[in-house]
């Protein structure tokens, strides 16, 4: 199973797509894993990576993917491979797909169907504190001159907050109606905190669009909260396909 964006499948020149935890070949509790990093077997997870990319008519060698560093820094990827010290990337070059590795941050994703640029960002809590969502929207402004107007996002499956708990010193970094306080616990919501990023950035509401899905309670999809130390992970990937 691939989560697709009604909303980007609007822009024909797109390729996007988000795994889940369905359609692998590694044993449980690993699945449709596309990390290398996480204990599975190397060959199920080439395996499962050409099975997801292959779906979507990439190239695994395409991939343009950040080392996810929990930060806020976002780089212009001109070409495939990994990108040190930042936690997303923008591209403008046919070819070059734009991936995050996700297992509870929520991944959020813009197309400037204008200007034929795409990003996507890795936005865990401290990415989201630090306004990670807002700086991809800055860069894609600085590096093509996209419109915020003109832009659409797709923030896709996380912890959401019917089960993201977090410490007190954690909740106190967030707006507070960005918590929800249920007796003496937290709750972080992720996914609306980037939501305001993007609408204070500039972006319309009509050309947002939210995963209502929870990677924590859907058991379809990787959660490290939920599997711990023997949880996959899924990929998000966003590029062009060189059409106009």
């Amino acid at each position: 199973m691939i989560l697709t964006s009604p909303l980007f499948a609007s822009v024909r020149t797109v390729r996007f797509g988000i795994s889940t935890r369905q359609g692998g070949v590694s044993p449980e509790p690993y699945g449709m894993n596309l990390s290398f990093l996480v204990g599975d077997e190397v060959p199920h997870v080439e395996e499962n990576r050409r099975r997801f990319f292959g779906s979507l008519g990439i190239d695994p060698a395409s991939l343009a993917i950040p080392d996810q560093i929990h930060g806020d820094r976002v780089v212009y990827a001109h070409e495939p491979g990994r990108y040190p010290e930042c936690d997303g990337v923008v591209s403008d070059r046919a070819g070059v797909h734009c991936c995050v590795s996700v297992a509870d941050c929520v991944p959020v994703f813009l197309v400037d169907p204008v200007r034929q640029a795409v990003a996507v960002v890795h936005a865990g809590w401290r990415g989201t504190v630090a306004g990670i969502a807002r700086r991809g929207v800055r860069m894609m402004q600085d590096t093509f001159g996209s419109h915020p107007e003109d832009l659409l996002a797709h923030i896709g499956p996380g912890a959401d907050v019917c089960c993201y708990e977090v410490g007190a010193e954690v909740a106190a970094r967030f707006a507070r109606d960005m918590v929800l306080g249920r007796g003496k616990k937290w709750f972080a919501n992720l996914k609306k905190a980037n939501k305001r990023q993007l609408l204070d950035a500039g972006l319309t509401e009509k050309c947002i669009e939210v995963s209502p899905l929870c990677t924590i309670s859907d058991t379809s999809l990787h959660s490290y909260r939920r599997d711990g130390k023997r949880s996959g992970r899924m990929m998000g990937v966003i590029g062009l396909k060189g059409e106009v």
